[in-house]
């Protein structure tokens, strides 16, 4: 799977998270149960905690396979691969497909196209789908960006339509919901305690079993050996996007990021070099991580007053950190950059 945010386990928080958890004792709640996953192209780790953990993360792996087999963009047997093979055809899909196109649709509407999920094949041109990097002719990019626009896309309920030069990646969606299943899951099976890292995408259900905050480092984004900050949270997401995640050196010295901006092909330069999201929806975290990587500091004021229950941690390319009042009690700082607290209304 083409998936934007793309980090070996040791990326954005996954050092920190894990540690200093409970003890384990004779009593099932304090005991936890991991389990280490391999799928759309990262490392995974699952932490439960209970009676029911096993069987749990048993369910949770397998969920992980189904997603990652429907939304693959390089798999010929996924939804993804369908679509974009359609020749201008409708496409049924499954019921998750569906579910992540539709959000695809909605924050690409609420960002003014900061999320445009049909930027698939000018992220194929610059070679971060193939690991073939290089910088591409402005004329291809000119003919590959006419074909960009996710207002093209038309979904009716389980029916999908994208025109014929048109191709769609939901690598900006896919771990964010991946997260929010497992959620679902570990819910299901009366686990109340539980963290998942998924390549650097950081879940939580509840607190410790301590009844304590999980303390989530994020990385800093200047020097990605070291965390920037740590922050407390329980039952949130907590996923970033940066420009030190997935990047080449082009001939000219220059350094290229993942991130594409929809509006010239180019990797998105608009102020930030990275973005946390947290809150309680993943899906809605991953989307709004790259929209608002992508709308920069001349945009994201408009599109985060649309999302009051989240806040946001953004750090410029003039070393500063923005964060929003929300988590003013659980953040701190430990990097040599200023830190300062900004509004969300």
């Amino acid at each position: 799977m083409s998936l934007r945010k793309n980090l070996v386990f040791t990326a954005i928080a996954a050092i920190s998270i894990f540690c200093g958890c409970a003890d384990k004792t004779n009593n099932d709640k304090n005991i936890a149960v991991t389990r280490d996953v391999f799928a759309m192209d990262t490392y995974m780790e699952l932490k439960a905690y209970g009676k029911n953990a096993g069987p749990a993360l048993e369910k949770a792996e397998k969920r992980i396979h189904e997603l990652e087999n429907e939304l693959s963009a390089t798999s010929d047997q996924s939804d993804i691969w369908k679509i974009n093979h359609s020749c201008g055809k409708e496409t049924a899909v499954s019921d998750d497909t569906a579910v992540l196109i539709d959000k695809a649709l909605e924050i690409g509407e609420s960002t003014n196209g900061a999320l445009d999920i049909t930027i698939f094949p000018v992220l194929k041109e610059w070679g971060f789908t193939t690991q073939k990097y290089h910088i591409p002719e402005e004329y291809k990019l000119e003919s590959l960006l006419e074909n960009v626009d996710y207002r093209q896309i038309k979904l009716n309920d389980k029916t999908v339509f994208i025109p014929e030069n048109a191709e769609i990646d939901l690598g900006a969606l896919a771990k964010g919901y991946t997260g929010d299943e497992i959620m679902k899951i570990f819910k299901s099976h009366d686990v109340d305690s539980a963290i998942v890292s998924l390549g650097g995408n950081v879940q939580t259900l509840g607190s410790k079993p301590d009844g304590s905050d999980w303390k989530v480092a994020v990385r800093d984004p200047f020097s990605p050996e070291k965390d920037m900050c740590v922050v407390e949270i329980s039952d949130k997401a907590v996923i970033t996007s940066g420009n030190y995640e997935r990047f080449f050196t082009g001939d000219d010295g220059e350094r290229y990021w993942h991130i594409i901006d929809p509006a010239d092909g180019y990797p998105a330069e608009n102020g930030f070099v990275s973005v946390t999201v947290i809150g309680e929806n993943g899906l809605n975290c991953d989307c709004l991580s790259t929209a608002l990587f992508v709308a920069g500091l001349g945009g994201y004021k408009e599109i985060i007053k649309g999302y009051q229950g989240y806040d946001f941690i953004f750090v410029t390319d003039d070393e500063r950190i923005l964060y929003t009042g929300g988590i003013k009690d659980k953040f701190q700082n430990i990097s040599s950059m200023t830190a300062e607290v900004i509004n969300n209304d």
